[in-house]
């Protein structure tokens, strides 16, 4: 990545961050330590596997879901990053 960062506040909470020259989403910024890098920002081998898939109940027909991967209906918070408020 080259160039600035363009910023947009999504929610009272939390920001987003996206290149100024295409669009594409590359950041997730809430309160606290934490930032969320998009994860397919990143070229070649990342090393990251999925940990889990929240809100299930609501996905499309047209995604399957890998048998031994965590799943939840909904919300769940030990497969969400949380902002502290």
């Amino acid at each position: 990545m080259s160039g600035e960062v363009t910023w947009y506040a999504s929610s009272d909470t939390a920001r987003r961050g996206f290149c100024a020259t295409c669009g594409s989403n590359l950041f997730w910024d809430g309160a606290g330590e934490n930032l969320s890098i998009f994860a397919g920002t990143i070229d070649g081998a990342t090393g990251l596997t999925i940990a889990g898939h929240i809100y299930c109940a609501d996905k499309g027909d047209y995604y399957d879901i890998p048998d031994g991967v965590a799943q939840a209906d909904g919300f769940d918070p030990e497969m969400t990053t949380m902002v502290a408020k």
